[in-house]
């Protein structure tokens, strides 16, 4: 059979190593010339593949390529676009598959979280119900570390370095004027309905490092007077005390703290707000001098403070994902499975897209101590091989030096223009 091409894309926010997944995904692709003939990337994502805008990843030299895992942030462009069902929005398929048959495309790799993998499972379908047949692989990422079945997510590790790293050096700089200023930094971060980032804020404390550290996790309706006393008696031993915040922090009532009425493209709350409103409440209810932080997009792309683990296992996703496809498999997402913790030894493993779309893995409840505020040993045990190790991008005149793909447009063959609303 002839070879045909792949078409690569990014979905989602983006993060400090889903550059080492696309990575993986061209330079493995590369090797396997006699299957695929090229990598084609999406311009922004399925969006690229809907409007016929395709970039030749192989226009670029196999040096730019390698420099990919050290970039942090999306190459070619992500965005948030959500695949309607095939009985909704026919018209999308059938563009899909013009798209695809006019540049031969035979394999398509979709780089993303939850909601891009219900579109992977989704364009999967697409050789039973429209005759065109197409291996639709799903390569996960995501900072929330809330796909299923996979140990952790690809994202996920180096947002939890940053935030713990973070979290400690503001601490000992609270630390430092608690006396006749600053008592409580908050620091808010990301996580909608998942408090794994949240959770990393607590590795900043540790036996040798004891740090007064609150965590408000999304999995815990926030209760006012519990938090209030719980960082009145943290001040008291202490002299300070630090608070991460996750974003989707929820009250009793069910509202998010930080929730301004907004919605994203997906139909989510758009969030952010948290800190500045919890901040408010320890200055109403205890009185105590202040400071907050909000750590957005600063935690996703912090590529120089990247978890080597995270690197290792980005590359590995992509690079499996089209071993996968080569060996004929078809609507799988590649996943992490954990051997042990001591030594910390990880292999990769295969899930089927229909057990991974549309779900959301929270954290465990013995992951979070019994008075909500903290994280167990248990937890701990699970997050600290995944901020481990260092993986330095090369510098230049003190500043990381990050490649620019050429990203050179594959010229168009199809008439017609398809336009995304």
């Amino acid at each position: 059979m002839a070879a045909k091409n792949a078409f690569y894309a990014q979905s989602g926010g983006v993060t400090a190593v889903i550059n080492a997944s696309a990575c993986g995904v061209i330079e493995t692709a590369r090797k396997y010339k006699t299957k695929i003939a090229k990598v084609y990337a999406g311009r922004n994502g399925i969006i690229g593949a809907l409007t016929e805008d395709l970039i030749d990843t192989s226009k670029d030299s196999a040096s730019a390529i390698a420099a990919l895992r050290h970039t942090p942030a999306g190459a070619f462009g992500s965005c948030r676009y959500k695949l309607k069902g095939l009985e909704q929005n026919r018209a999308e398929y059938e563009r899909l598959i013009e798209v695809f048959e006019a540049h031969n495309i035979g394999y398509f790799f979709y780089n993303g979280g939850g909601d891009s993998a219900d579109t992977c499972h989704k364009v999967s379908q697409l050789s039973q119900q429209m005759g065109y047949p197409i291996q639709a692989i799903h390569v996960p990422k995501t900072v929330d570390n809330d796909l299923p079945i996979t140990d952790n997510c690809p994202g996920f590790g180096s947002v939890a370095k940053y935030i713990a790293v973070s979290t400690r050096e503001a601490s000992f700089d609270v630390a430092s004027m608690a006396k006749t200023s600053t008592k409580v930094f908050v620091l808010e971060v990301m996580g909608r309905h998942a408090g794994w980032i949240a959770a990393a804020g607590g590795m900043a404390s540790d036996k040798e490092t004891d740090i007064p550290i609150v965590i408000l996790f999304p999995e815990i309706a926030f209760d006012r007077d519990k938090f209030l006393a719980k960082v009145d008696g943290m001040v008291k031993k202490y002299g300070y005390c630090s608070v991460v915040v996750s974003e989707g922090v929820k009250g009793a009532d069910g509202k998010f703290l930080s929730d301004q009425g907004l919605r994203d493209a997906f139909g989510h709350a758009q969030l952010g707000g948290a800190a500045p409103v919890v901040a408010n409440i320890v200055k109403d209810g205890l009185g105590l001098k202040y400071h907050w932080g909000v750590a957005d997009y600063l935690q996703r792309a912090a590529r120089h403070i990247a978890s080597k683990t995270d690197v290792a296992q980005a590359y590995a996703m992509g690079k499996a994902a089209v071993q996968f496809a080569a060996k004929g498999h078809n609507a799988v997402m590649p996943t992490i499975k954990r051997v042990s913790n001591k030594p910390y030894k990880w292999t990769v493993d295969m899930a089927p897209l229909d057990k991974v779309a549309n779900v959301e893995k929270m954290m465990p409840e013995n992951f979070i101590t019994k008075d909500g505020f903290g994280i167990t040993d248990k937890c701990r045990q699970y997050l600290a091989p995944l901020i481990k190790g260092e993986d330095y991008p090369p510098y230049k005149d003190g500043l990381p030096k990050y490649v620019r793909l050429k990203n050179v447009a594959v010229p168009k063959k199809l008439k017609n223009k398809f336009e995304v609303k």
